[in-house]
């Protein structure tokens, strides 16, 4: 049984290799989980690290891991009969409101990962008009290009694919043209909810375009996490600790956190800049 204290030991049941950057393990287990949550994961001998859940039904859940450091590396290695462990699920997920008409979806890179459980509980008869817009550096670096079945908007850094520039240039384009579609209507928001994750100078961008718009807005922040449950003190971010009050915020919170897109503790609780932050996490 997979609980929040000590990692349970789990086995690999398959990998799913979606590039060579990315690839997901898959844990034939049932865990209770709301995405946007996250588990610890441990690898005997190595290291433990947090990662989303970015596949999920009732009896099996997967992670997909960037192969960028040491851990990350080693865990795009593993494959079938590997064991690894599991703590969590932790912290707060995305808040889907059941009255929503019109959402937008705004993904990152591997920031896909913790939104794509997200998208899919949306995809339903009844659910929201998705407006789903998805970036990456390149192509190769674009997670689940076949997954959805609400049709994705595609920008990359290079223009290898789709749209070449940032996921908020079409963020804005969509904004407007809804904006157009309601002018009877000028107090009604494009949106009902944008969702965001990705690099946190994009979130921020989000962030702002939707206070601009008077559109609310969710991000799923990263900090450094050793536990998970909100003792350590590792991954505060101003006033909130991402891994108890987050990792997703609402705009609401977000309001109130100076170090949003501003600066993190490095692993020696050192407050850095937020670019030396992320220099140092890929390493």
């Amino acid at each position: 049984m997979i609980t929040q204290l000590l990692p349970a030991m789990v086995t690999v049941a398959d990998k799913e290799v979606h590039s060579p950057e990315f690839a997901t393990l898959y844990v034939n287990q049932a865990i209770d989980f709301k995405p946007g949550q996250f588990v610890m994961v441990w690898i005997p001998g190595v290291d433990e690290k947090p990662y989303t859940i970015s596949h999920h039904t009732p009896d099996r859940f997967g992670i997909t891991v960037e192969a960028k450091g040491i851990f990350s590396k080693k865990a795009v290695s593993l494959g079938a009969g590997d064991k690894i462990g599991i703590r969590g699920p932790f912290g707060n997920g995305f808040n889907m409101g059941v009255a929503y008409k019109r959402i937008a979806v705004v993904a990152g890179g591997c920031g896909m990962a913790p939104l794509a459980p997200l998208v899919e509980a949306f995809q339903t008869d009844t659910g929201p008009e998705i407006v789903l817009i998805q970036g990456a550096r390149s192509k190769s670096f674009l997670l689940y290009p076949d997954r959805f079945t609400a049709k994705v908007e595609i920008c990359t850094d290079d223009g290898s694919k789709g749209y070449k520039g940032f996921v908020t240039d079409i963020l804005m384009e969509k904004i407007k043209k809804q904006k157009i579609r309601d002018l009877s209507a000028a107090s009604v928001p494009a949106f009902d909810m944008v969702y965001a994750c990705g690099p946190e100078i994009m979130m921020a961008k989000v962030f702002d375009i939707c206070e601009a718009h008077g559109i609310p807005c969710q991000v799923s922040l990263e900090r450094y996490m050793r536990c998970g449950f909100g003792v350590c003190g590792a991954c505060v971010c101003g006033h909130a600790v991402v891994c108890k009050d987050g990792p997703v915020f609402e705009s609401k919170m977000l309001r109130t956190m100076a170090d949003f897109n501003t600066r993190a503790l490095l692993k020696t609780g050192k407050p850095v800049p937020l670019n030396e932050y992320t220099t140092w996490r890929c390493q």
